[in-house]
């Protein structure tokens, strides 16, 4: 844990030089930890190439590929998931197995394309058996998903699942105490946790909870 600690120190002053502040305040008085994103002006290239070939957790000794994020720079929307899979890992991409064409088929039903929003994961490698991420990985990976946010400054945020949801809420989580609500995350972007496509192939009488969230987000940027 350490080692992960220091990774996410140097992350913030990375963040620093850059112009942007990303700061988490404590829990005080029953109060929520505060998020704050602010200017900078690094581009998602410059992103990348600062992870260069990371080997900055465990992760990295398992992988094929980096699954850094793919989409529209400059989306109102961002879809964050918990970590790549099998075809993930294989294709360098986010969300192409079956989960991710039901996410693919989702977005079309949001009448937009995978082409104008983004699409991204709390951790960039594959996960060994597709587990879920742990504390340290996560830590070691979060700042790079920051930076990737703040570059983007999306309008409203989807996480996808649990783990997603309980790393960007920077606490442990049930998806079904979250699901479905807006959330501040930060200056002028919205959080909406939501099922991830996975559980919804196993469980898919809950699509349309899934779609329930969805419209509201629709509503709010006006896409119908």
């Amino acid at each position: 844990m350490p080692d992960a600690l220091n990774v996410f120190k140097s992350s913030l002053s990375y963040l620093e030089t850059r112009g942007m502040r990303y700061v988490r305040l404590d829990t005080r008085a029953g109060r929520e930890p505060e998020i704050m994103i602010e200017g900078g002006n690094e581009t998602l290239d410059d992103i990348r190439t600062d992870l260069g070939d990371c080997k900055r957790c465990g992760l990295s000794r398992f992988r094929t590929n980096i699954v850094f994020g793919e989409g529209n720079p400059d989306a109102d929307l961002m879809f964050i998931g918990e970590g790549p899979g099998e075809d993930e890992d294989l294709s360098g991409r986010p969300f192409v197995g079956k989960a991710g064409r039901l996410l693919t088929d989702i977005i079309a039903a949001m009448k937009t394309t995978r082409e104008n929003v983004y699409i991204a994961n709390i951790v960039k490698c594959r996960p060994p058996g597709n587990r879920t991420p742990m504390d340290d990985e996560v830590i070691c990976c979060v700042p790079f998903l920051m930076r990737q946010i703040s570059a983007i400054s999306p309008r409203v945020i989807v996480s996808l699942g649990a783990p997603a949801a309980s790393a960007l809420f920077n606490k442990k989580v049930k998806i079904s105490s979250v699901r479905g609500r807006f959330c501040d995350f930060a200056q002028g972007i919205k959080l909406m946790p939501t099922f991830h496509p996975a559980y919804l192939l196993r469980n898919p009488k809950d699509k349309r909870l899934v779609w329930e969230d969805m419209q509201k987000i629709m509503d709010y940027l006006k896409l119908r």
